[in-house]
Parts: structure tokens; C-alpha cells; sequence
């Protein structure tokens, strides 16, 4: 059983930055694409960023220049640096791990990052 935990949620204000990570149980990290997901009561769970195992990324427009989603295999970890955060980007950040040829698709339970304004 795969398993995802997330880190480095919190309450910063306006402006600030926080950094995400996720760690991963699974030896086959390197294989897998990576991304972090945001969810605010009421709304779908949206992407906000997403790397593959070739190292391409995206990003949600509302992030882009302001998010950067990084990985690294050796410690089978995922990163989601957030700076200029704004009181929008209040939300529960999930992780997410998948491998389509593999059947895999794996969340985490998140972690919530609230932005004060």
C-alpha cells in the first residue's frame, strides 16, 4: 500500500511563503508523475502543479510565477514551494502520485494552508 504524507501546511500572511512536501512510500518513485492538488469547501479539488518523472511540469495559471512544484528521487519526495501567497490560495493541499501504465493512483490526506490577508 502506497502512502503519501504531506508536510509544511500552515498559517502565514500575505505575501509569505511556505514549502510543501510530500514523502512517499513506494520504491518506484522515480516512475511515477507527481502533483499537488488544492480543495476549498464547496469547490471540486483543482491541479496546481504537476511534474512527471522526465522532470516537465505545469501549473494552474493562477500560480504560475508564484509556485514551483520540484522532486527529489532519492528521497522519494515531492515539493511545492509557494511564494507570494495570497488569501485565494487558502486551501487543503493534496498530494497526488500516479503511474496510468501501472494503475496507480494514490492521494494523500492533505495539508491544510490558510493565507491571512
Amino acid at each position: 500500500q502506497v502512502q503519501l504524507v504531506e508536510s509544511g501546511g500552515g498559517l502565514v500572511q500575505a505575501g509569505g511563503s511556505l514549502r510543501l512536501s510530500c514523502l512517499a512510500s513506494i520504491s518506484i518513485f522515480s516512475i511515477t508523475t507527481m502533483g499537488w492538488y488544492r480543495q476549498t469547501p464547496g469547490k471540486q479539488r483543482e491541479l496546481v502543479a504537476a511534474i512527471t518523472a522526465g522532470g516537465s511540469t505545469n501549473y494552474a495559471d493562477s500560480v504560475k510565477g508564484r509556485f514551483t512544484i520540484s522532486r527529489d528521487n532519492s528521497k522519494t519526495t515531492v515539493y511545492l514551494q509557494m511564494n507570494s501567497l495570497k488569501p485565494e490560495d487558502t486551501a487543503v493541499y493534496y498530494c497526488n502520485l500516479r503511474n496510468a501504465r501501472l494503475g496507480m493512483d494514490y492521494w494523500g490526506k492533505g495539508t491544510l494552508v490558510t493565507v491571512s490577508s
